[in-house]
């Protein structure tokens, strides 16, 4: 075996490259808010214990302003984390795995809003991570989508030369493209909100299309309740699913657009040979026909005396 073909079997293929600085360009990100937003977190919780300690005892029976002051204190808390019912963030609001999580709700678009950079550094940070992060998610997603395609069509020529039905075949392979998809992205990640975050069954299934439509309305976010002690692998899973679920909707809305593509044209094939077959005998009819008949007239130059006479 020579040089050149050593060569070729080390070569790795380029979406795996892709995919690999895809992922550290994810955790770089992840580790970077987690040390410029860390740290100042950890600073503003002492001064909302301390606020919260004050407006029970000065409180006792709530008028406007003490309104006022639950409704910023609240605010406040939710932005680092803090529960309300105790004095803990769940082992940090900017851990390593939310600000991983984080850093990938940059890159998708997601951007639920209950976590940003507060710092003048993270927010600058933030920018710059967006503006390379962006185009690259999409360039991963769109060649994950493309793969799942191949495959998808791979297994249909596959089936296609056993049973030589074309049509039945791909509706067959379309069919179970979609169902064994809503399983994996939206059943069961339902299921696991459902236990881990105690959400209501409508709640989760609409939590998971507000997620991987990159909507993000941030009223429904998972991992991110201080009351709660999340397992290690629940943020590594939420990430997981967020990727390969938003390149399996690609996939549906790339499948639902050829449809609607394909139907298009077949209607107007249709529609075009019934108006050909009408265009013949009501040409003169036409209102077009007429309209271009009267601007050649229009066009033509009026006629001289001596062609008159």
């Amino acid at each position: 075996m020579g040089i050149k073909e050593v060569l070729n079997l080390a070569r790795v293929p380029s979406i795996l490259m892709l995919g690999v600085v895809y992922v550290a360009y994810v955790l770089i990100g992840g580790v970077v808010f987690w040390k410029l937003e860390g740290d100042l977190g950890a600073k503003d919780l002492s001064l909302l214990l301390s606020k919260k300690q004050n407006l029970l005892s000065t409180y006792t029976c709530l008028n406007q302003d003490g309104l006022q002051a639950v409704a910023q204190l609240v605010q406040d808390s939710a932005k680092v984390g803090l529960s309300l019912k105790s004095n803990n963030t769940a082992a940090g609001f900017w851990k390593f795995t939310s600000s991983a999580v984080f850093a990938a709700t940059v890159v998708t678009t997601i951007g639920y809003g209950n976590q940003c950079p507060t710092s003048t550094a993270g927010q600058i940070f933030c920018v710059f991570f967006a503006l390379f992060g962006i185009p690259l998610n999409v360039v991963v997603l769109n060649r994950v989508g493309k793969y799942m395609l191949v495959i998808e069509r791979n297994i249909s020529d596959f089936l296609q030369g056993k049973t030589k039905r074309r049509k039945c075949t791909r509706f067959f392979i379309h069919l179970v493209s979609y169902l064994s998809g809503t399983a994996l992205f939206f059943i069961a990640p339902m299921i696991v909100f459902q236990l881990e975050e105690g959400w209501t069954y409508s709640q989760a299934i609409y939590y998971c299309f507000i997620t991987l439509s990159t909507i993000g309305f941030g009223d429904f976010v998972a991992d991110s309740n201080p009351d709660k002690q999340y397992p290690d692998w629940y943020s590594v899973l939420m990430a997981s699913w967020i990727f390969f679920g938003m390149a399996w909707v690609a996939l549906l809305i790339n499948h639902s657009i050829d449809i609607l593509e394909r139907l298009n044209t077949h209607f107007k094939q249709r529609w075009g040979k019934k108006q050909e077959q009408e265009s013949g005998s009501a040409e003169g009819d036409n209102p077009e026909t007429q309209l271009e008949e009267e601007d050649d007239e229009i066009k033509r130059p009026p006629a001289t005396p001596s062609s008159t006479n």
